[in-house]
């Protein structure tokens, strides 16, 4: 087909000359917004009982299961000591916690390479899960003697909450692989 000046030939979207993502952007925005999840809900309320999700560890998964290889394993322990500090748990249950969800989700993407949301979200579901419940029982094994049935809303509204977790987390993605101006 000959193109004309009424025809024209769509490739797609051109590169745009100059411009290209930030390369601290990439690098900033996964752990900053995991750093913000978790300290967003203390700024809230102040409850005696769980209340919200753990916001910090739904974005930690979502971003563990949307980029597999972009938060190193080793992410777990410093992301899991800022929500040690902001969640009132015991301290080095989720540096403890964190790490394990990190090393699990690391060797199933090696055993099942293939991904969809069902499989995501019944993996994320059964590490909320074990979460939610081994950050009880380390809480009980220091001084709490909550009864069990205290977790079942923050489990269940966790459980729900984390496809639009996983939702932002990859509108943050778009955000930062946004092509910018380059200035030399």
């Amino acid at each position: 087909m000959l193109e004309g000046p009424t025809t024209r030939r769509d490739d797609g979207p051109r590169p745009k000359i100059n411009r290209a993502p930030s390369p601290i952007l990439a690098q900033v925005v996964p752990w900053l917004s995991v750093v913000l999840a978790t300290i967003v809900p203390t700024w809230f309320v102040i409850a005696s009982a769980p209340m919200f999700p753990p916001f910090g560890f739904l974005t930690f998964l979502a971003w563990r299961q949307l980029r597999p290889g972009l938060l190193p394993l080793w992410a777990g322990l410093p992301l899991g000591l800022v929500d040690d500090l902001f969640s009132g748990q015991p301290f080095g249950s989720a540096v403890l916690l964190w790490s394990l969800a990190a090393i699990a989700i690391d060797n199933l993407e090696e055993r099942f390479p293939w991904r969809n949301f069902a499989t995501e979200w019944l993996v994320a579901t059964s590490l909320i899960t074990l979460y939610i419940l081994g950050s009880y029982l380390l809480s009980n094994l220091v001084a709490a003697n909550a009864p069990i049935h205290v977790v079942v809303p923050q489990l269940v509204i966790s459980i729900f909450a984390y496809p639009l977790i996983g939702r932002l987390v990859a509108a943050l993605d778009r955000l930062r692989l946004t092509a910018v101006r380059i200035s030399r």
